[in-house]
């Protein structure tokens, strides 16, 4: 049972230091996704080992892909907790004439609107730059004031000007 339970466990560890590496990396950090990369490999040649070590029970290897799949899991949820970087949401709402772009910026995001044509006619056309801690406060902010809105977020790679960039470093 002593085995079982370190497969799982060892496993569990590895594929979650495996998801956070691959996120960090994809944040642009590569020096930390290395380091982080020597721990990965470490986990896994233990777990590895341990698995073909004792290969004689086909339920070592079953426990080995539970933990894989637990592992992916437990990976997401911490990326989310984590929530690093930034998103770009873009707001489009009805009213023309909505306060929703002063509103926002009292409440710390950044800005950028102008008006757009939509097909029943104009638009408001909102950018907002956040953290991606702040997202979900975000959209609730959105929806509160117009819960029409359409939003669609995405992840910037490159900043370059603005009045945010202070802010964002």
């Amino acid at each position: 049972m002593g085995v079982v339970l370190f497969i799982l466990f060892i496993q569990i560890a590895y594929v979650t230091v495996s998801t956070l590496r691959l996120i960090v990396m994809m944040k642009g950090n590569a020096k930390l996704a290395a380091v982080i990369s020597f721990g990965e490999i470490f986990i896994y040649m233990i777990g590895l080992a341990t698995v073909l070590d004792n290969m004689d029970t086909w339920y070592n290897l079953v426990v080995y892909c539970l933990g894989f799949a637990i592992g992916v899991y437990t990976g997401s949820l911490i990326e989310e907790k984590m929530a690093m970087g930034y998103v770009m949401v873009q707001v489009i709402t009805r009213r023309e004439d909505s306060d929703m772009p002063r509103q926002l910026r009292e409440e710390g995001f950044g800005v950028t609107s102008w008006l757009g044509e939509g097909l029943s006619g104009e638009r408001l056309v909102l950018m907002v730059l956040t953290k991606r801690k702040r997202q979900k406060e975000l959209v609730n902010h959105v929806k509160r004031i117009d819960p029409q809105a359409f939003l669609v977020s995405y992840e910037p790679k490159t900043f370059v000007g603005g009045f945010w960039l202070k802010r964002a470093q």
